[in-house]
């Protein structure tokens, strides 16, 4: 049996400017400020995560702020296009109001599958959906501005675009062990691990959609979760075996991650659920201050000069 993927660990996108996407996943959505980095490969650039209140795998949604970037995302065949959230059915209401209150627009809510859907762009155009389902038992956030009983539970599950579906389904069920569990018209959907929420990806057969590009307001990859380096390591000579040509490990500090580009052309992350956030900065307080790896920290002064200002709502400046 080749090595299972548990769910999805994390999405990744291209954000603007910082503070506008701090005020819309953290102040609007709700979210916690999981961890407040930089990006390993780019130290001039935050990388921010956001997710519940432990910032548990399967709940992490991360941005790598490009303030006064003029490369725009196009979204389009090869990308993730719409990133999926949980929340309970009976939350929809609530949903809906806030966003009215807000000013937010929104289409919904409208049915998919056995679920109700919201769907909303964040300020730089990434598309959102709200999925209200009955089978996601994640507790709420206790501590967001957002009651705990309507707060956003974690990934619900993204969609991918793609020419032609067969190749990148074909990977799914053979590598990943995942299972065909509905379909209609274009949408193919799969799940992973143990299935429910946090486990789904529905793959969009667009034939003649043109490849996406990469830019503000486009998800750059995303990360699958997997049990260990064991595993993950199993998982990489599968993927080797099969002409993919997966990176080696890369140490993330708070996971450890292999990257390949699925048939498709999306960038697929596989990252270990250990060491977790908690492992630098206690879990009470994580995502309250600049965090840097030890092989940054010499250069914690030279950084924080060069990064923008931010203030992360509900966290003491």
């Amino acid at each position: 049996m080749f090595p299972k993927i548990d769910g999805i660990h994390h999405v990744t996108a291209i954000a603007g400017e910082p503070q506008k996407n701090i005020d819309f996943y953290v102040a609007l959505l709700g979210l916690r400020m999981v961890k407040r980095t930089v990006n390993f490969d780019d130290p001039g650039t935050y990388h921010l995560y956001y997710g519940n209140g432990k910032g548990s795998p399967g709940t992490i949604m991360t941005f790598f702020p490009w303030p006064g970037a003029s490369l725009r995302g196009r979204a389009g065949a090869g990308q993730v296009t719409v990133t999926m959230f949980s929340i309970p059915v009976s939350s929809l209401g609530y949903w809906i109001e806030r966003f009215e209150q807000n000013q937010i627009e929104f289409n919904g809510p409208f049915a998919r599958f056995d679920e109700e859907v919201l769907r909303l762009k964040d300020p730089d155009g990434l598309v959102l959906e709200l999925i209200a389902t009955e089978t996601d038992k994640r507790p709420g956030w206790e501590n967001g501005d957002i009651p705990a009983e309507h707060s956003i539970r974690g990934f619900f599950g993204a969609a991918l675009t793609v020419n032609h579906y067969e190749r990148t389904g074909g990977l799914l069920t053979e590598t990943f062990a995942a299972r065909s569990v509905a379909e209609k018209g274009n949408r193919f959907r799969y799940a992973v691990g143990t299935g429910g929420a946090g486990t789904y990806v529905d793959v969009l057969c667009e034939p003649n959609t043109p490849r996406g590009e990469m830019g503000v307001g486009a998800v750059h990859h995303l990360a699958w979760r997997i049990k260990n380096d064991e595993l993950q390591d199993a998982l990489r000579d599968e993927l080797i075996a099969r002409e993919f040509h997966a990176t080696l490990m890369k140490d993330r500090k708070y996971f450890h991650s292999i990257y390949f580009r699925e048939p498709g052309g999306v960038l697929f992350e596989i990252a270990t659920d250990p060491p977790g956030f908690a492992v630098d900065e206690p879990s009470a307080t994580m995502g309250q201050k600049l965090m840097l790896p030890p092989w940054l920290e010499d250069n914690r002064t030279e950084i924080e000069a060069v990064l923008p200002k931010i203030i992360i709502p509900g966290v003491p400046s």
